[in-house]
């Protein structure tokens, strides 16, 4: 009972997946592309509405660049702006590239002098920052992954292996190879196990112009995978969550984690 309090707890405080709620993501100006040494740029931001610049920059202090070869990339011409961080990537290889905003920051609230306090950052500054036996003390490890998928001429898997850390999202059908009324299969995955029952949202491109959200709302099974029918061509967001006790910070009492990805659905 006290396990499943805890869990429930977490699930609150972070707040992870509601429509009301913050969405982070990564948007390509394009995921599919060929010729001699391409290129792409890609805005980063946390926004009330998908895919719109309208809340502050996603931070690109975790940013990772998979080759093909399974190497690592730098990106070029960062920048933060007000509402959205931005940088370019170069292609030189053939296949499929993995992008990816990584985060891990220590949630914690507490009581003082009759009112809550809170702190939201990296592991290194928590004890500055939290008093020493602090009342009424709850500290959550939150762990996120953000990214996209992004191939220069035939499509490869290489990039796409799992890391073993936090949620993960493993495709079956690959994440450049999505087409408007087919159905697509993707398998998730939590330090590396079956990410199983794992509830997803999806969410269409384009809502700051129609009535409603129209989010898909799928679940994966026992294996953690998931099969959805795009039935338009668009960019789509999607993401999942949960909360567990395996945290690696000493003073924390959970664990929350959180996965978002971009995929582009093209036309037939």
């Amino acid at each position: 009972m006290l396990r499943k309090s805890l869990l429930a707890s977490l699930l609150v405080l972070t707040a992870p997946m509601s429509a009301s709620a913050h969405k982070m993501w990564l948007l390509p100006s394009e995921t599919v592309l060929t010729g001699p040494n391409p290129s792409i740029t890609v805005d980063a931001a946390i926004s009330n509405d998908v895919f719109f610049f309208n809340h502050h920059a996603l931070p690109l202090a975790g940013l990772s660049i998979t080759a093909p070869d399974g190497s690592k990339l730098a990106a070029e011409n960062q920048a933060t702006l007000r509402y959205r961080s931005v940088f370019d990537v170069a292609l030189p290889q053939k296949g499929t590239y993995r992008i990816a905003a990584l985060t891990s920051n220590i949630l914690a609230t507490w009581e003082e002098d009759g009112g809550r306090k809170f702190y939201r950052g990296a592991k290194e500054g928590f004890a500055s920052k939290v008093p020493a036996g602090a009342k009424d003390l709850k500290v959550t490890e939150a762990v996120g992954r953000v990214e996209t998928f992004v191939t220069n001429g035939p499509p490869t898997v290489d990039a796409l292996k799992a890391v073993g850390e936090g949620i993960e999202l493993i495709p079956v059908t690959h994440p450049n190879d999505l087409y408007a009324g087919e159905s697509a299969t993707f398998k998730l995955i939590v330090d590396g196990k079956p990410g199983a029952g794992l509830e997803v949202e999806i969410v269409r491109g384009g809502i700051r112009y129609r009535d409603a959200q129209e989010e898909i709302q799928v679940k994966a099974d026992d294996q953690g995978v998931f099969s959805v029918q795009f039935d338009e061509a668009c960019m789509y967001w999607l993401e999942t969550s949960t909360a567990d006790d395996k945290t690696t910070f000493p003073a924390a009492n959970g664990r929350s984690l959180r996965y978002s990805g971009t995929l582009e659905v093209l036309p037939r």
